[in-house]
Order: C-alpha cells, then sequence, then structure tokens
C-alpha cells in the first residue's frame, strides 16, 4: 500500500536537497562577480581549446552557469554548431567569445524543476539568471515571452540569432 505521508516527506527532502543545491551552486557565481568587480593582481589564465557545442538538449541552470563563467574567465572560444541548443544551452549564447550556425535550432522555455513549476519568487530568480546570459533584445524576449513556456519550446534559428547581432561562425 502506498504511504501518501512518506512519499510526501520523500519529495519535500528531496526538493529541500535540490534547492540547497541550486543555492550552493550560486556560491561560486556570486563569487566570481564580485571578484570581477575588484582589479586582479594574478595573471590571466591561457585560453582553452575551442569548445564545439553539438546537439546540446539542455542540463541544470546552475551547473551551465558556472560553466559558462568559467569559460569567460579563460577567454575560451565556444562555437554553436550543431542541430539543436535547447534548454540551458541556450545560455551558451553568453559565454563571450562565442558563435554560432545560422542552421542551429535554439529551443526556449521557462526554468522548472524537472517539468514541476516553481514558485513564482524561483521561477522569477532562476528566469533572471537564464536571461543575464543573453543580450538586450533576446533577454527582453526571453523575459515577456519564451519564459513563460511551459511546455515545448519556442524554436530560434541561428540564422535569426545572427540577425540579432550574434556571430556567425
Amino acid at each position: 500500500m502506498w504511504d501518501l505521508n512518506a512519499a510526501h516527506r520523500k519529495v519535500c527532502k528531496l526538493l529541500t536537497a535540490a534547492i540547497v543545491l541550486g543555492v550552493a551552486a550560486m556560491c561560486p557565481l556570486l563569487a566570481s562577480a564580485q571578484s570581477s568587480a575588484r582589479p586582479s593582481t594574478q595573471p590571466r589564465a591561457q585560453p582553452r581549446a575551442t569548445l564545439i557545442i553539438q546537439s546540446d538538449l539542455g542540463g541544470s541552470v546552475g551547473m551551465r552557469a558556472n560553466q559558462i563563467i568559467d569559460i569567460r574567465s579563460n577567454g575560451q572560444r565556444v562555437e554553436i554548431v550543431g542541430h539543436l541548443c535547447l534548454s540551458s544551452c541556450t545560455m551558451y549564447l553568453g559565454a563571450g567569445n562565442v558563435c554560432i550556425s545560422p542552421k542551429t535550432v535554439f529551443g526556449f522555455h521557462g526554468p522548472s524543476f524537472f517539468g514541476t513549476p516553481l514558485s513564482k519568487p524561483r521561477f522569477d530568480y532562476w528566469s533572471d539568471v537564464i536571461s543575464s546570459f543573453y543580450t538586450r533584445p533576446l533577454r527582453d524576449w526571453y523575459m515577456q515571452t519564451a519564459r513563460h513556456t511551459k511546455s515545448g519550446f519556442l524554436k530560434i534559428s541561428g540564422a535569426q540569432l545572427i540577425k540579432m547581432g550574434y556571430s556567425q561562425c
């Protein structure tokens, strides 16, 4: 027999762990933003090899944000050339030295916890994190329209993004 109270406790524990992990994932993001406000006395790291993004279906927003901050700090080049760049993959658009293929399809939707809706404050917070990696026209469109997509994706071609100012590979 299904014990609803036990199942509810388990879901609450999982959600609490996810929130804690999400907050922990943001600590390096905050530290990076704070340290970038001060001039660095350490020599800049040598750029890493170009990161080639093939078809990428997305993933954790917090982990992707940390990865992109690392990419920026190392001056690494990013080429988005696969057929699909969905969900958190679109955050690579803010990696700094990035170019895209006009043939790549970019898919945008609102933040969730593995498909489960977030509370309004968490939804707004993660929407801001995601959109912070976009240029102004794309950021405005995302915040007004795309973040409210709860199932599926709103798609934009690489060619359309290039017209919005992104570099073509």
